[in-house]
């Protein structure tokens, strides 16, 4: 990863790299053209700021902006709203940089919401998305993967990950953004680097989703999975957070009522020993 330094400066290149004069309203220029992406000058013009400031900020010898700035920049490089966040706080800017919830202290919320859906899969995720606690769709949805609960490793080490998850492109996609996003919601959180610096060392694909610098929160998602006891199941994804637990998320994946993917969900309730929540919490190694 970029020092923390010079994050801001890296952020910002990637994102103008993946847009061209035509995305911005400007003229496309002759076929001299040397870089994919927008010129540093096109940016300055269009945020309103003068060539050499943002040329300082690219280059990490700028790293007290304005709000203002940032905003303009922002929108120069058409920032979604979780891009623009993320672009506020490695600018130092906030909002709501917060240290994670230990991933020993599950939520007493989230662990009644998670009760409350027998035949969905259910499973809470900490800041670095190990499952901290699964009810019995979801135990058995993961039974694949053995002990392994932290999800991102599941998805670029285990062997299973990609016959499991049959869409493993957009999941892998997904989950590298988010988990960005939460680096910067939370930085310095060890389990986060740790994470990261493991996969980045060990998975080309990893590495290469991670520094596209792309950020995007867990939103309503519709998943497909191949079970080895059930066969294929199709779920659509909500996320639901507590404030007072910074970094936790409950994960609620539904089928559709009267779908075959709803008798499969029956059925992984079943096979769960006992039927019922379980803690999953992994050890920080």
């Amino acid at each position: 990863m970029p020092a923390p330094d010079n994050e801001l400066a890296a952020y910002l290149r990637a994102n103008r790299a993946r847009l061209g004069p035509g995305d911005v309203g400007l003229a496309l220029g002759g076929s001299g053209r040397r870089v994919a992406g927008l010129r540093r000058e096109e940016v300055a013009v269009l945020a309103g700021v003068s060539a050499d400031y943002y040329a300082r900020l690219e280059q990490g010898r700028e790293r007290s902006p304005s709000p203002q700035v940032i905003e303009a920049i922002g929108r120069a490089l058409r920032l979604d709203p979780d891009s623009l966040g993320h672009l506020h706080r490695l600018a130092g800017l906030g909002p709501g940089t917060t240290r994670a919830t230990s991933d020993g202290d599950v939520h007493p919320d989230l662990l009644d919401l998670l009760h409350a859906f027998p035949r969905a899969a259910a499973y809470v995720l900490g800041p670095a998305f190990d499952v901290l606690a699964v009810n019995a769709v979801a135990s058995a949805l993961l039974s694949p993967f053995g002990s392994e609960r932290n999800m991102p490793r599941i998805l670029f080490t285990h062997p299973n990950a990609r016959t499991v998850f049959t869409e493993w492109p957009v999941v892998t996609s997904a989950t590298v953004q988010a988990l960005r996003l939460n680096a910067g919601l939370h930085p310095g959180d060890e389990r986060i680097s740790a994470v990261v610096d493991e996969l980045r060392a060990c998975s080309a694909e990893f590495r290469t989703l991670w520094d596209d610098q792309r950020v995007s929160g867990l939103k309503r998602a519709y998943k497909v999975f191949v079970h080895p006891g059930v066969g294929r199941i199709e779920l659509t994804y909500q996320t639901f957070e507590a404030h007072d637990a910074p970094g936790q998320q409950l994960l609620v994946g539904t089928p559709a009522p009267g779908s075959r993917s709803e008798e499969a969900a029956a059925h992984l309730a079943a096979m769960a020993p006992g039927g019922g929540a379980e803690d999953a919490r992994v050890p920080h190694t």
